[in-house]
């Protein structure tokens, strides 16, 4: 038996039972469903981030292969007529999960979902504490709103479910109406004094909660995963670690890098400027002072964007059995070869998907450790050069180093080794295929219920 057939069989005894026994539990199944329903919203706004980054930016990828801007001198301005579909989707997204996962727990729990649902956003801005007043006028910030607010929608999401499924059910707590009331109107009133109960536990929360983060329950969280963070530097451990960290908040639906790019950009942009400073003189990057920093990320170990998912996308169409991982990946390989990949981490999904944490959180680190030792040795210079997020993966390297032709073979090979390994684990997710399947159609006949 082969390395890759003893791996791919410890994955499918080990990972395969624990995804089948959580695909059933209902709290992973409210998320996870919720993360798929909103797919298509967040996948209008994955097309117009690719839109006016890769074309429409005056330094993006396609715009600067084409020349668009010197044909289109004003082309740049054209972005802000596709940008208020962010507002709509990705920005918005941390409301879209709420409404979700508080209505999915609610089917599960055979109550009124939609109600559920309308609560859990009812909740998410009592304890949304980012108002200010601007001469009189109460304005609400939306930092929280989009995938940095996720963490607490699913918290306050899981929260409404489990009270309103169960308070609902208490017969003391229902008011019933006589039958000529109309059904809407009756509809409310029996789930009234759940809703009354649970909207002043949570202003209770709220209220409680300013003691202890005078900002909020969303600064509180944001404190407490960054301040550890607060005294690393510039070498390799740190871009691998900072690389696993933000890997592991997207496996709960947190957009790692917004997460902890306060700290990053602390810690590395200085660092970055000294290495423009030192090509602007000398003309090379070989030399540069700071040859370990955040670029080292972005240059082997983001293809496809976060977890190298580029790689899964090509493992998916080697491998998978799976049609709707292969439908999935049709849509993603576009926006993926710009390095936007929401919809692979919230349409196949790999948010809280037990098959592909493993590889989605190493495969980086792998590939970052790669380029760090070609580097070290001296194969290639430092990634010196700023390159656009939206170039495609291994002409960054390239491109970074000032077009290193051993660099673009160092981006290709870290490619070639992301797939490698996210190919058990896409050979395992073909076993848990029936299970997914039955469980698709209960869930679709819930929802026509």
């Amino acid at each position: 038996m082969s390395f890759m057939q003893k791996f791919e069989s410890v994955v499918e005894r080990i990972l395969v039972p624990i995804a089948t026994k959580l695909n059933s539990q209902r709290h992973i199944c409210a998320i996870r469903d919720a993360f798929i329903l909103s797919f298509p919203i967040i996948m209008a706004g994955s097309i117009i981030i690719l839109l006016n980054f890769a074309i429409l930016s005056p330094d993006g990828f396609i715009a600067k292969i084409l020349f668009l801007e010197k044909l289109f001198p004003n082309l740049a301005d054209a972005q802000q007529i596709f940008t208020p579909v962010l507002r709509g989707s990705l920005d918005i997204m941390a409301i879209l999960v709420v409404f979700l996962v508080g209505r999915n727990m609610a089917i599960s729990l055979k109550a009124d979902d939609l109600l559920c649902g309308l609560t859990s956003v009812s909740c998410y801005f009592i304890i949304y504490t980012p108002y200010s007043v601007i001469e009189n006028q109460n304005f609400l910030t939306t930092q929280w709103l989009g995938a940095q607010g996720l963490f607490v929608a699913l918290i306050v999401g899981i929260l409404v479910g489990e009270l309103f499924g169960r308070l609902s059910h208490a017969k003391r707590l229902q008011i019933s109406m006589p039958p000529q009331v109309p059904p809407a109107v009756a509809r409310t009133f029996k789930v009234l004094f759940p809703i009354v109960i649970i909207t002043v536990i949570f202003a209770l929360l709220s209220y409680f909660i300013t003691f202890i983060a005078p900002q909020g329950l969303h600064d509180l969280v944001y404190k407490v995963l960054q301040s550890p963070l607060k005294e690393m530097g510039t070498n390799v451990f740190t871009v691998i670690l900072l690389g696993i960290i933000a890997n592991f908040l997207w496996i709960f639906g947190i957009h790692g890098p917004n997460t902890i790019a306060a700290i990053r950009e602390t810690i590395f942009t200085e660092a970055n400027l000294q290495n423009l400073e030192f090509v602007a003189k000398t003309g090379s990057p070989w030399g540069a002072p700071y040859p370990e920093t955040w670029v080292l990320n972005d240059a082997f170990a983001n293809y496809g964007g976060s977890g190298m998912t580029l790689g899964l996308l090509i493992a998916i169409f080697i491998a998978s059995k799976r049609q709707e991982y292969r439908d999935i990946g049709k849509l993603s390989i576009a926006p993926g070869l710009f390095n936007i990949n929401e919809p692979v981490i919230f349409g196949l999904p790999v948010v809280l998907n037990p098959i592909f944490i493993i590889p989605f959180i190493i495969v980086p680190a792998i590939n970052t450790f790669i380029g760090y030792l070609f580097i070290e040795f001296q194969f290639i210079p430092p990634i010196a050069y700023a390159v656009p997020w939206t170039t495609p993966g291994p002409l960054i390297p390239f491109l970074g180093t000032g077009g290193n032709w051993i660099a673009l073979l160092v981006g290709f090979l870290c490619l070639a080794v992301s797939t490698i390994v996210y190919l058990p684990f896409v050979m395992a997710a073909n076993k848990t295929a029936n299970v997914d399947a039955k469980e698709s159609i209960e869930n679709q006949n819930n929802f026509s219920g």
